[in-house]
């Protein structure tokens, strides 16, 4: 019957193909794949979500709960022994593998990503891991996108634009944020956007919205409603608010990146597993919130309920107090980056998006909290909560316009536009003080072997240096004569000569620094090669990216530079080469 479906499709799809313009097949292709893009991440979205309710109906007491912590022992488990069994160990997660591949695969995804990040998010964020699907589901969107520009050979801008159409419409059916999914797609993807870009990436985030409003009900999406306008006197709140989000957020980074780093120090997998999954589950015991992505939680504090986040604890009995209360919350503000640092770190797959909004949540709800109970003012809380999301994940991901709109769609209007501008533009101004790449960029950076700091780097870092080695130019041996020398510059069209001796490369022969011998010497079988080459003023090594390698030509002042792999000589790239494959890229991007 599936079968029966899908051959039925594709004949459509070819007929549709074959009688539409390029463009409008284009149109209509950004259509289709924000629909499969949106339905996957509500399937995830909605499994994860029934099994949290589950939790939550069986769970009323610590003694209750206790067997819910070691779900995500078990989906740990599972998550790694699918991608072990099934995936031979070959699992990539991450924005920075998507942009990855748009930077040096041309845009294409393993076929195998439409549903490999769909299976292990849901078995460890489902089982309880401390971690978002926001994610894999652009993983899996990006993937769909480009799988499908691959079918259809469409150009490599095309494809691109296809994956980032799919990343698009994931996030937006996540949270029914159209325009969130749009500039997530250009902020976190798309180094370089053109205006062409923003139809076809509206087009598949509002098919992605329109299912997520068709399928899901409200209570599985993330949704509140302001019950106080912004008030223009709470401003310095909000700016110290800014500035607390910012530093969170660098918390948040470092301690994510040193518990992922320790964590997969342990040389075993499964040794790896029982670990971080026994040291979620202690968390999860004492601070029962970090369950799964926590959504449910947030939304209890936007109701202004702090008090039922506590009852399935075992500090339960302790917090006795508003202030034992808040100490609480904020240990949470601090563990989630722990917890889903554990949850990654030990096979888990998820990212870093709702694990920044639950520490915004918190953060944002206790400072609100503090200030009312001090008596400094008072302030709404609720808003304060929402605002302080979108702090976070600006610094976090480090993007501001996501975060922005991200929240002002959830919240159903733009009351909150000025806040949320505030406090997310401070929050990573402080944040890009200390740390200039997002944990994403710095490991996109450490695959490129380069720094991504501008769009010159990040062009040049689509070039293929292999591709531009050129192998014409003649070769002589060190014990040569200057006669022999003479016969091989008379057959070439060059004025560089690279010396060799069993394929080590001993050094160059320029033929202007040789001409006045050339023509004044009448002993050639008495000079020798070795005496007139000189050291290359700089060698360029197989794996170097595009960039040092520029900076080596200016140094040198060279236009030619011999490519040495192990002392082995493989060839020269010249400056020119480069700039003209430069210019391509910028041509294509454009």
């Amino acid at each position: 019957m599936i079968k029966q479906f899908h051959n039925i499709f594709k004949r459509l799809n070819s007929y549709i193909h074959d009688s539409l313009s390029p463009r409008h097949f284009f149109i209509y292709s950004s259509i289709l794949v924000g629909l499969s893009s949106g339905l996957t991440a509500i399937v995830l979205k909605y499994f994860v979500h029934s099994i949290e309710t589950l939790v939550e109906y069986y769970s009323h007491t610590y003694e209750e709960f206790f067997l819910f912590t070691l779900f995500p022992i078990i989906g740990l488990a599972l998550t790694t022994f699918y991608v072990q069994r099934f995936l031979h160990g070959n699992f990539k997660k991450g924005s920075a593998e998507i942009v990855y591949a748009i930077t040096k695969k041309s845009s294409v995804l393993p076929s195998s990503q439409m549903y490999t990040h769909l299976i292990t998010s849901a078995l460890t964020v489902g089982f309880g891991g401390s971690t978002g699907l926001e994610s894999p589901m652009v993983t899996t969107g990006s993937a769909i996108g480009s799988n499908y520009g691959r079918i259809y050979s469409l150009s490599y801008k095309e494809k691109t634009i296809l994956l980032a159409c799919g990343a698009a419409a994931g996030i937006s059916a996540a949270f029914n944020s159209p325009i969130a999914g749009v500039l997530f797609a250009v902020e976190v993807l798309l180094a370089d956007v053109s205006a062409s870009a923003f139809i076809p990436l509206i087009i598949a985030a509002a098919c992605g919205a329109l299912l997520s409003k068709i399928i899901l009900g409200e209570g599985v999406l993330l949704s509140f409603e302001l019950a106080q306008p912004f008030n223009y006197h709470n401003v310095p709140f909000y700016i110290v608010l800014g500035i607390l989000a910012g530093f969170l957020s660098l918390y948040y980074t470092r301690t994510f990146e040193w518990v992922d780093s320790k964590i997969k120090t342990v040389g075993n997998i499964w040794v790896r597993v029982i670990t971080g999954g026994v040291l979620l589950s202690v968390l999860l015991l004492l601070f029962p919130p970090l369950f799964g992505e926590g959504y449910e939680t947030i939304k209890t504090l936007s109701l202004l309920n702090p008090e039922d986040l506590v009852q399935n604890s075992l500090l339960n009995e302790v917090i006795t107090s508003d202030y034992t209360l808040l100490i609480f919350l904020g240990c949470l503000a601090f563990l989630k980056s722990i917890a889903a640092a554990l949850t990654i770190g030990s096979g888990g797959n998820g990212g870093s998006f709702g694990p920044s909004l639950f520490v915004g949540a918190y953060l944002g709800f206790v400072f609100a909290r503090i200030v009312n109970l001090l008596g400094l003012a008072h302030i709404p809380e609720t808003n304060f909560t929402l605002v302080a999301m979108a702090g976070i994940l600006s610094g976090v991901l480090y993007a501001p316009l996501t975060a922005i709109f991200l929240i002002a769609e959830i919240t159903g209007g733009y009351e909150l536009m000025i806040p949320l501008m505030i406090v997310s533009a401070i929050s990573i101004t402080v944040v890009h003080y200390f740390e200039p790449l997002s944990i994403e960029a710095k490991k996109l950076s450490n695959i490129l072997k380069s720094p991504l700091e501008d769009r010159d780097k990040h062009l040049l870092s689509r070039l293929d240096l292999t591709e531009l080695i050129e192998t014409n130019f003649s070769t002589i041996t060190p014990n040569a004569s200057l006669q022999e020398l003479v016969k091989v510059i008379s057959t070439s069209r060059r004025n560089i000569f690279p010396v060799l001796e069993q394929e080590e490369l001993k050094g160059l022969v320029f033929l202007d620094n040789i001409r006045s011998i050339i023509f004044k010497h009448d002993q050639y079988d008495k000079v020798f090669v070795q005496d007139l080459m000189t050291s290359p003023p700089a060698i360029i090594e197989p794996n170097e990216n595009l960039h040092a390698i520029l900076k080596k030509f200016d140094e040198t002042n060279q236009w030619n530079l011999p490519v040495v792999d192990n002392k082995k000589y493989l060839g020269f790239v010249s400056k020119s080469s480069i700039l003209t494959k430069y210019r391509e890229e910028l041509v294509k991007s454009a």
